[in-house]
């Protein structure tokens, strides 16, 4: 049987060393990868089965190893986690988590073990992914322009879109519509569903995005682009590469020095938040404002 393959998910180089040499020194375990920000680790859980990944809580990028941690929780051949920190102060978050244990490191050799007798009671239960398919890398259409080229690897099917779609047809009945105007969101290990209309813009960020309500700010799975297929027939405008919003929500549009224009939105009469217009959509977006 292959060994099990270990993700190592750390900031600081020197203890992804010293994981990596004790790991070596198993017997069932194998380290198959390194990454420093959450976004290198998605990457590569996308073309490597990995058994288990060692992770901090602390990451550079903008996604801490608690929000990495939530993205994982609808996966289907989900990875045991094993959070690694200097001190025991996180450990609850971490369970609350569902993480497989917590490590404090360096620790004592006892207590590694420990966690090795896990990962072994693991892997005896775990199902492990498919190898995944050799992708095609492609570049988003329109974003070319603007995003200079980048080339991006298109994201699997993930499960909460396979969890809405049972939603819908499990209330697809004769004379009420099947629409569910909810996005569904993951969360410390659950699923909400957040109302179309609670939404006032979405960000992206990387091949993720943040969905903006009153209230919240939730880093999500999906793409910029499959939220404006999903949400544009309710009134929802994709006014820049980086930003879809409610056009509901939308107070102003003001009319910026060199052609460019800037939509205000005021949250509960207070806040008020100010996103920019491409020139390009500002054509659409007043044709769709009846300008």
């Amino acid at each position: 049987m292959d060994k099990f393959r270990i993700l190592l998910l750390h900031p600081d180089a020197q203890v992804r060393t010293e994981l990596r040499q004790a790991l070596d020194r198993t017997d069932f375990a194998r380290v198959v990868g390194e990454a420093v920000t959450a976004f290198e680790a998605m990457e590569l859980i996308e073309a490597i089965p990995y058994g288990a990944i060692f992770l901090g809580f602390e990451l550079p990028g903008g996604v801490s190893g608690v929000e990495f941690a939530q993205m994982l929780i609808s996966r289907k051949h989900r990875p045991a986690l094993v959070f690694v920190a200097q001190d025991e102060s996180l450990a609850y978050k971490a369970f609350e988590l569902e993480a497989l244990d917590y490590l404090r490191w360096p620790g004592e050799t006892s207590r590694f073990e420990k966690t090795m007798q896990r990962l072994r009671a693991f892997r005896s239960t775990f199902k492990e992914a498919p190898m995944p398919e050799p992708r095609a890398w492609a570049a988003d259409d329109e974003d070319d322009e603007d995003e200079g080229g980048l080339v991006k690897v298109p994201m699997a099917e993930d499960e909460e879109d396979r969890f809405l779609s049972a939603l819908r047809q499990a209330w697809d009945f004769k004379g009420r519509s099947p629409e569910i105007e909810k996005l569904p969101i993951t969360l410390d290990g659950k699923l909400l569903l957040v109302p179309y209309d609670e939404i006032i813009f979405v960000e992206a960020y990387e091949d993720y995005s943040y969905v903006h309500t009153s209230q919240n700010k939730f880093l999500t799975s999906h793409r910029l682009k499959d939220l404006e297929a999903r949400l544009r027939s309710h009134r929802f405008f994709r006014v820049h590469r980086k930003y879809l919003v409610n056009l509901d929500m939308v107070t102003e549009i003001a009319s910026l020095p060199g052609s460019n224009f800037m939509l205000r939105t005021t949250v509960k009469g207070k806040t008020r938040i100010e996103l920019p217009v491409s020139r390009r959509r500002i054509a659409e977006l007043k044709q769709i404002l009846g300008l």
